[in-house]
């Protein structure tokens, strides 16, 4: 297990992370027993989400390592482990290619800040596969980074935490590319997001071909959402890029929602708007309460495949004309 917390982290020693794996080919990863990652006293450093006076968060060191990074690595089959209470990420996969993730649980309290179970990250991350996973924690359970192609994730529960997302993308005007990311036969209970592709603005670039497919939510805020105005505070300002988010289909998702919140949320850039998206077969309920049947959609562009509960009439048809042969919005 890493020391103790930061007070017992060794001075000399990186605070990004505690094990690295790096320029492997063909390394196989299996660990029997539990693998604990101390992370208490990192959770509450007050740089952290809502860690400072009266829920703030306050400038000051706040280096906290991932349990188990990957690095320039290919044809890596990780099965098999079970983590508890990282300081930060569980896993992490940088630019790597080939890997087989199958049999994960992880585990930690929703209260944990950053502490994404499987985060895919960096130019060239491809063809990855996410497979019969548990993860429960306080943050994304699966996040999806720019550079990354070819994601395969199935059979994996999700909660307490953040869901499955794509992003943050496009942070400080920079290009975005994420493609052909597939989650299939998936669940997810009590978590703040169910579904979601978050992008900053003034970025570049596009998410393109993704597919959800047969998911189901149990008391989930924010089933499914795309938020292309993303920012950690209110002092972000308007920009004219953003990366566009299109060809992406919601097939078979099923459930209840937390009904604080609309359970469909599209919110699109006036100037890159969402594009593509398909709605079929999606029936989502609340968990308790009245039924919020007023989806939002906000520049965004697509088509009900099949009637949905709730109704999606806030969709536009069509491509708009801004789009056509931009090209900030081009990846490979």
């Amino acid at each position: 297990m890493p020391p103790d917390g930061p007070d017992c982290w060794p001075p000399s020693d990186n605070r990004w992370q505690w094990v690295v794996f790096s320029n492997l080919d063909g390394m196989t990863l299996r660990v029997a027993g539990t693998i604990e990652g101390n992370g208490e006293d990192w959770w509450d450093l007050p740089c952290k989400p809502h860690r400072g006076p009266n829920g703030s968060t306050l400038r000051g060191q706040c280096e906290s390592p991932t349990l188990l990074r990957f690095f320039m690595s290919r044809n890596l089959v990780v099965e098999g482990l079970r983590v508890e209470n990282s300081p930060e990420f569980h896993f992490r996969f940088d630019g790597c290619s080939d890997v087989h993730v199958d049999g994960l649980y992880i585990s930690l309290p929703a209260n944990s800040p950053n502490t994404d179970g499987i985060h895919i990250h960096v130019e060239n991350t491809e063809r990855v596969g996410i497979y019969n996973s548990r993860i429960s924690n306080g943050d994304d359970c699966i996040s999806i980074g720019t550079g990354s192609y070819d994601v395969d994730i199935q059979n994996i529960t999700c909660g307490p935490g953040h869901g499955i997302s794509i992003g943050s993308l496009g942070v400080h005007n920079s290009q975005a590319c994420v493609a052909n990311v597939t989650v299939r036969n998936a669940v997810i209970r009590n978590s703040d997001n169910g579904l979601r592709i978050k992008t900053w603005q003034g970025g570049m670039g596009a998410v393109s071909g993704i597919a959800f497919d047969t998911v189901a939510m149990e008391n989930v805020r924010n089933c499914i959402i795309v938020d292309q105005d993303y920012c950690l505070d209110k002092r972000c300002m308007n920009q004219s890029t953003a990366v566009h988010v299109t060809d992406v289909s919601y097939a078979n998702v099923r459930g209840s929602y937390d009904a604080r919140s609309a359970p469909i949320h599209f919110a699109c850039s006036d100037t890159v708007p969402c594009t593509n998206i398909t709605m079929s077969d999606v029936e989502l309920l609340p968990f308790s309460g009245e039924l919020v049947d007023d989806p939002f959609c906000w520049s965004a562009y697509g088509m009900q495949q099949t009637p949905t509960i709730p109704p999606i009439t806030c969709l536009q048809d069509g491509l708009p004309e801004a789009l056509l042969d931009n090209p900030d919005l081009k990846c490979r």
